[in-house]
């Protein structure tokens, strides 16, 4: 078997970044907001009040994100497979602007489902609000692979 050097053994990185640094925040995200959820339907119990369900889909929003960063590494691999280049800088920072998305869409949710949770009400409200937050992952997502394609040449 070839010995690989020291830079090759981490061609992959940028690809890796993607993916995980996108991970990370929507663990981050979808635990914080699960808190909230969680708190809210404590609060409904010592209420006899009956839980919303919908603190659930509030709750897993952030992870979205994974599923973006997935995409992104997908897209990595093509375009390092095509060139060959080290893209460590793209995956570090489209995974973190990814991962941050998720984060503070966590943030958002956890918001929404303390208020639900009192409320019972502005489902739709606090759904438009985590799309924003989406929004930039989305965005960042389709920039990066835009950009991938023209430094594959296509």
């Amino acid at each position: 078997m070839e010995s690989l050097g020291m830079m090759e053994q981490f061609r992959d990185l940028g690809a890796i970044l993607a993916l995980a640094l996108s991970a990370f925040g929507s663990a981050f995200g979808a635990g914080i907001a699960g808190m909230a959820a969680i708190g809210a339907w404590k609060k409904n119990f010592i209420q006899n009040k009956p839980p919303s369900f919908l603190l659930v889909a509030l709750t897993a929003a952030p992870l979205t994100q994974t599923i973006y960063g997935f995409i992104l590494m997908q897209s990595m691999v093509g375009a390092i497979a095509i060139k060959g280049q080290y893209l460590w800088g793209v995956g570090a920072f489209a995974g973190t602007a990814i991962g941050l998305s998720a984060f503070w869409q966590g943030r958002c949710a956890a918001v929404a489902c303390d208020s639900m949770g009192e409320t019972g009400k502005g489902f739709g409200n606090y759904i438009a609000v985590l799309g924003m937050t989406e929004t930039v992952a989305l965005l960042v997502m389709v920039f990066t692979i835009v950009v991938l394609k023209r430094l594959a040449g296509g």
